[in-house]
């Protein structure tokens, strides 16, 4: 039996080789079928991190854009309140000439009113200095019952009120 023992013995150790080489073998296969799935996870990975880093790209030039906008409208709505304020100003302005016009027509239409009446009180003076004279002098009255007064016209002076300030629009002539 001495023969066969080392053919054995070698056989087994060849056994045992091939044996490790086979497990080996399903370890390399099984680290590659591994290493591929994560090599295709890794590709659905840098896919995905691509896809977001366009979506975040297209993202800034959204707000960029929005940013621009937004600047443009503040920019807009101070040109606008600055506009406002010099239309108010314009508005005040106007407002006040025409009040101070206002007020120097009433003034002139009460001096012509207290003018008229002055007249009419010296008229009314001369016809009775004319008339004593007329008596004193025994001469016949020129104007007897006769006489008809121009009936004076009802001046009724037309209050022009203030116009509030805000209400209506200006006529700038």
């Amino acid at each position: 039996m001495a023969p066969s023992a080392p053919r054995t013995h070698a056989a087994a150790a060849l056994r045992i080789k091939q044996i490790s080489l086979d497990n080996q073998d399903r370890t390399i296969r099984n680290l590659r079928a591994q290493l591929a799935t994560q090599r295709r996870g890794l590709a659905a990975t840098k896919k995905e991190l691509e896809e977001t880093r366009v979506d975040l790209e297209a993202s800034h030039k959204v707000i960029a854009g929005l940013t621009e906008i937004g600047l443009s409208m503040s920019k807009k709505i101070e040109k606008m309140k600055v506009k406002k304020q010099l239309v108010r100003a314009n508005h005040v302005e106007c407002h006040q000439k025409f009040q101070a016009r206002i007020h120097k027509a009433e003034d002139s239409m009460q001096a012509q009113h207290l003018l008229i009446e002055a007249l009419v009180d010296e008229k009314d003076s001369l016809l009775q200095t004319i008339h004593g004279l007329q008596e004193a002098n025994n001469a016949p009255a020129p104007f007897d019952g006769d006489w008809e007064e121009e009936p004076e016209e009802e001046t009724e002076e037309e209050e022009i009120e203030d116009i509030p300030l805000g209400e209506g629009e200006i006529d700038d002539e």
